[in-house]
């Protein structure tokens, strides 16, 4: 029996809401402490476990959100979310720049792999912007084209990732010191000194999970609901409220590789949870039964598809020139991405307007 959450009391639905993002939260939190130790224990390379273990954990609310929203017919939401969390997270990665690095956050990040990982991640948006711009035909069914080819594009990123990780062209001539080590040591003693197996690591990494979507479908559902009683567009509750909600497993599993001094951890982790984002367009193609999803967006969509590409762009300029510059206690680069984050968030409202 199927049930309509904007019955319910405005109340009701917030609460349900901030539940679902209380859930994300603590359970995102420890689900991106079990990836770690397991990439620690498989010998996996950072690049491929920041990518897979902690990008594809810390993405789990936004996969049930998004997919749970293409159920219900929300197309804006749906892909909103999706490329509005894109832009959300590189403007929190300034915000955790202002409140914890000393220094500009890009200085302290000398691994070349990020400047890959940020150009793949902006091929991907692109391809997404393209495709939402140009329409999209239906292959089987009600099934898109562009989806399967972004999915493609970003497989075949992680495999250029791992092996760009294996063999470095680049090297660094500057290397900043490494706070936090000391502290690393310490967590890590604490960390591994419990004799639990590999199976029961994934055992307790699939429990979680379950948690973490729970949480995602709660968020999700609610918030179509709360859009619909509250009047705002649902592109604009997307790329907001909902894509800030399913960011806080990225912002809990960044701020903590901060504290110990894993800064080519702390980016890599948004980049690579961005990448997988974008890939999410497929799934989202799968529930949504309406026909291929990209033709049932607004220009809100493609509006923040390319302040991703934009802020994105800033970071790989900072990655690239490397310069120990602040302004207001973060990186120019970082009081660039926050202030143009900001300003989009004016003109999205401005674009997506009221139902």
């Amino acid at each position: 029996m199927s049930f309509d959450l904007a019955t319910y009391p405005i109340w009701l639905n917030l609460g349900v809401f901030l539940t679902g993002a209380c859930l994300v939260w603590f359970a995102g939190n420890r689900l991106a402490q079990t990836a770690d130790e397991i990439s620690e224990r498989t010998g996996i390379t950072k690049a491929l476990a920041g990518a897979l273990l902690l990008g594809g954990a810390t993405s789990l609310p936004e996969i049930a959100t998004t997919v749970t929203a293409s159920g219900l017919g929300n197309a804006s939401l749906a892909v909103n979310n999706l490329f509005g969390g894109v832009a959300m997270q590189l403007a929190l990665l300034a915000l955790i720049d202002f409140l914890m690095v000393k220094g500009a956050l890009t200085f302290a990040a000398p691994e070349p792999v990020l400047l890959l990982s940020g150009v793949l991640l902006t091929l991907q948006i692109a391809v997404g912007v393209t495709a939402i711009a140009s329409g999209d035909i239906s292959l089987f069914g009600y099934l898109g084209f562009w989806p399967w080819v972004i999915m493609a594009v970003y497989l075949l990123s992680l495999v250029a990732m791992n092996r760009f990780a294996r063999n470095e062209a680049w090297v660094p001539a500057e290397l900043p010191e490494t706070p936090g080590e000391t502290e690393k040591k310490r967590q890590e003693e604490v960390g591994f000194k419990s004799p639990s197996s590999l199976i029961r690591l994934w055992a307790g990494f699939a429990i979680v999970c379950s948690l973490v979507l729970l949480g995602g479908f709660l968020v999700s559902s609610t918030a179509d609901a709360l859009a619909e009683q509250t009047g705002l567009a649902g592109g604009f509750v997307g790329a907001t409220f909902v894509a800030m909600t399913t960011s806080l497993p990225e912002i809990s599993t960044t701020a903590g590789a901060i504290r110990l001094g894993g800064y080519t951890m702390a980016i890599s982790n948004i980049f690579g949870t961005n990448s997988l984002e974008v890939a999410l367009l497929l799934p989202s193609d799968l529930a949504y039964l309406g026909g291929p999803i990209v033709n049932a967006v607004d220009q809100s969509v493609v509006f923040m598809g390319g302040v991703g590409i934009i802020l994105t762009s800033l970071y790989l300029w900072g990655l690239l020139e490397r310069r120990d510059r602040t302004v207001a206690r973060m990186g120019i680069d970082s009081c660039w991405v926050a202030s143009i984050y900001i300003l989009s968030l004016f003109i999205l409202y401005t674009i997506s307007g009221t139902t």
